[in-house]
């Protein structure tokens, strides 16, 4: 476990300012989990080496881990529990050796529980297992307000809520009238569909709905929303957010990064 009261020097977060306040009675969690143990295939060769969050941005000599942990400490999360699984030694080398803005631990599956597992699993070893966590995927690289989101999940009660993202649709797509006639080419717009970003706000108790061993996305997640208690935080205008999946996102990630959007 790594322990490191000051900031390191990873990139600076910017921060969106929060359009509901907290009340001091529900301030917003100060741990969280992230899950490191996808094998990242679409990734490779970057992967044959190491896990998914362990591949560098470029430009910036920085993992995606520890854009998310700089994030998340900038955010106020003190402690974070790594999932790990493939190539979990990589990983844990790099966080023994490095500075840490944040109290990080690491758990490795002894065999494979599936997200929701996984997540149940990491979230017993969190320091308050009994108090309100975020939880992420190791593969986002994202800048928004934690605080906001989880004000505006503490003001609808839920006892789950999931960031909703606009991707952008990676063709051009074409614009046409009620004839059919073409009035216009557009380059990658954005989708007019909402996706799960992959971060979380969980309450008090949500481990224990999660399966022992399965998708949480497909029996935690569904049973909420037929109960009206999981709620969806659309990121805020502004906000940057990318999923690394392929080698192309990683490219998309740097000429982002050279136009300084992700500050």
């Amino acid at each position: 476990m790594t322990d490191v009261p000051e900031a390191s020097s990873l990139p600076p977060v910017r921060h969106l300012a929060a359009a509901h306040p907290v009340p001091s009675s529900q301030a917003p969690p100060t741990q969280a989990v992230i899950l490191a143990g996808g094998q990242g295939s679409r990734l490779r060769p970057y992967t044959d080496d190491r896990p998914k969050p362990m591949v560098e941005i470029p430009g910036t000599g920085v993992p995606i881990i520890g854009h998310q942990l700089a994030w998340l400490a900038a955010e106020g999360v003190t402690d974070a529990v790594i999932s790990c699984g493939h190539l979990a030694e990589v990983l844990q080398e790099w966080l023994a050796g490095t500075e840490l803005p944040l109290r990080v631990r690491t758990v490795v599956e002894d065999e494979p529980l599936g997200r929701g597992g996984g997540l149940k699993y990491a979230a017993a070893r969190l320091p308050d297992p009994d108090g309100p966590w975020y939880a992420t995927n190791g593969d986002i690289w994202t800048r928004f307000s934690l605080r906001e989101m989880a004000a505006f999940h503490a003001e609808r009660a839920a006892t789950a809520t999931l960031a909703l993202a606009r991707p952008r649709i990676p063709w051009g797509v074409v614009e046409t009238n009620e004839f059919g006639q073409v009035l216009d080419f557009i380059e990658s717009p954005p989708s007019p569909y909402l996706v799960n970003a992959g971060v979380y706000v969980f309450s008090a108790g949500f481990a224990a709905l999660l399966p022992d061993v399965g998708d949480h996305e497909r029996t935690t997640f569904p049973r909420l929303a037929r109960e009206r208690r999981l709620a969806g935080f659309p990121l805020p205008q502004g906000a940057y957010w990318r999923a690394i999946d392929t080698a192309k996102d990683l490219t998309e990630a740097a000429r982002e990064l050279a136009a300084h959007r992700p500050l």
